[in-house]
């Protein structure tokens, strides 16, 4: 079965086609898909800034990210959940989109870039904590992770325009 064969049945079921004509259900999912990105985004932004020695440069990064991670995490998964509803409701047309294709790629790209940072650079903060700046590869995973996230949203308002037309 190929993925756009997948696609097709998914648009067919039942709860998808609901979901889809849904006066109510499929903007309250969108709005809130769009709400938890701003809570993700927002809280991420703030760790990267403070690797970037730009905001908080008093407080240590183990500290920071201590009291943003939970929210960072929180609102990740809401944003997944959401927005995996927000496939379920139009998979076909969210498939055939390029913007959507644009964006799983940058989505890809923005994970191995969370998971080589966690993974790896973070797991020696204790030596770099309050150091200014952070090394270069705490701060090249926060450039990356903002240049990522900001087309992320870019891609996701092209999406958007373009399922709505």
């Amino acid at each position: 079965m190929s993925l756009l064969a997948f696609c097709e049945w998914l648009a067919a079921t039942h709860y998808s086609v609901a979901l889809h004509e849904s006066l109510y259900m499929y903007p309250l999912v969108e709005s809130v898909h769009v709400l938890a990105l701003c809570v993700f985004v927002g809280f991420a932004t703030m760790l990267d800034l403070r690797l970037l020695n730009k905001v908080l440069r008093n407080v240590p990064v183990s500290q920071v990210a201590g009291r943003l991670l939970p929210f960072t995490i929180s609102g990740f998964v809401v944003m997944v959940i959401t927005g995996a509803l927000l496939f379920y409701a139009i998979p076909v047309r969210t498939y055939n989109s390029v913007w959507f294709r644009a964006k799983v790629i940058m989505l890809i790209l923005a994970g191995i870039n969370v998971w080589i940072f966690h993974s790896g650079i973070y797991t020696r903060v204790a030596n770099w904590d309050m150091a200014a700046p952070a090394p270069k590869a705490a701060r090249r995973a926060a450039i990356a992770s903002l240049v990522l996230w900001g087309a992320i949203i870019i891609r996701s308002e092209e999406h958007t325009s373009e399922l709505q037309s």
